[in-house]
């Protein structure tokens, strides 16, 4: 157990969940001066000695993903040159999380540009939830810890009404998850094979698994303009029970997803407060759970030396 006193800080992205976060720890957050000059320069100020201190920063990187993402970066510097012992990053929603590889020649690898930025600035451990590429990970050479949101958003389908449900999986890429899902609700998994076609949108060429007369319990990491809001006709094709329930991470959800939840065939869209949701896009149908404990559960964790497995794992039961 580290006997350094610890601070929680946070940039502009998301303080109600950094708030939330520091109350779960019996804290307040530590005073960060964060001001945008009118050349549209960013400037921060630690206004706290935190010297041989533990830091744990907490910023999601959405919108507007550089300004944040840039914030981030010069908070991390600013503890550094203020002799901080330990730069924890708590990202919560990791920025160009979906530029994990080269799809086609001569594009950038623009998480790799981004892990190996937070790193050269001095961050000494990075904390992320529910990443949309296992294989970020790789990108650092700095202790990495990828939580999952799984023991919060598994938690709401607990009730008697979701006995005959099934967890499905949109495609192939996020069968790891969903199968995270199904074994900790025991229910079955269902497979979306799907292709996309020209002009964004995707077509379900494939249905494996037992859906029929079920209500299907869709999983995602994120949720931005609602493709797989689009889905969910084929899977009441295929003789699922309607309507649909996603439980989701990251709802990043642009306007056209939020329009698409008017659907008959949706229930609910259950996520997070990993991106805080403006006002304007809250809709009757978006239940948002929060991470705070969480986070604070992995600092606390981290902090005190303690295994983080079965915050990696979705083992770990909220109290």
């Amino acid at each position: 157990m580290s006997n350094r006193e610890m601070h929680v800080c946070a940039g502009r992205a998301n303080r109600p969940l950094a708030q939330a976060v520091a109350r779960e720890l019996g804290q307040e957050l530590l005073p960060v001066s964060i001001t945008t000059f009118p050349d549209s320069e960013i400037h921060v100020l630690i206004e706290e000695l935190v010297r041989h201190q533990d830091i744990y920063i907490i910023q999601p990187c959405s919108a507007p993903v550089n300004d944040h993402f840039m914030e981030l970066v010069l908070m991390i510097d600013a503890f550094r040159r203020a002799s901080a012992h330990a730069i924890n990053v708590i990202v919560p929603y990791f920025p160009y999380a979906r530029q994990d590889r080269m799809a086609r020649g001569r594009e950038a690898i623009s998480a790799r540009v981004v892990a190996r930025m937070i790193q050269s600035m001095g961050a000494t451990r990075v904390v992320y939830v529910d990443i949309h590429a296992q294989a970020t990970q790789g990108f650092f050479d700095i202790p990495v810890d990828p939580l999952t949101a799984l023991p919060v958003l598994a938690g709401y389908f607990r009730g008697d009404e979701f006995a005959n449900a099934a967890i499905v999986s949109p495609d192939v890429g996020r069968g790891w998850l969903a199968n995270r899902y199904a074994r900790r609700l025991d229910l079955p998994l269902v497979v979306m094979y799907k292709r996309r076609i020209e002009g964004g949108g995707v077509e379900v060429m494939n249905i494996a698994g037992d859906i029929f007369g079920r209500t299907p319990i869709i999983i995602d990491d994120l949720i931005a303009s609602g493709s797989v809001l689009t889905q969910v006709p084929a899977l009441i094709r295929a003789g699922a029970r309607p309507p649909a329930y996603l439980a989701i991470t990251h709802p990043v959800l642009l306007p056209k997803a939020v329009k698409r939840l008017d659907s008959d065939l949706i229930a609910e869209l259950i996520v997070t407060d990993t991106v805080h949701v403006p006002e304007e896009r809250h809709h009757p149908k978006l239940r948002i759970l929060s991470i705070a404990p969480l986070l604070a559960e992995a600092i606390r964790r981290i902090q005190e030396g303690e295994s983080i497995g079965p915050l990696v794992e979705g083992t770990w039961h909220t109290g």
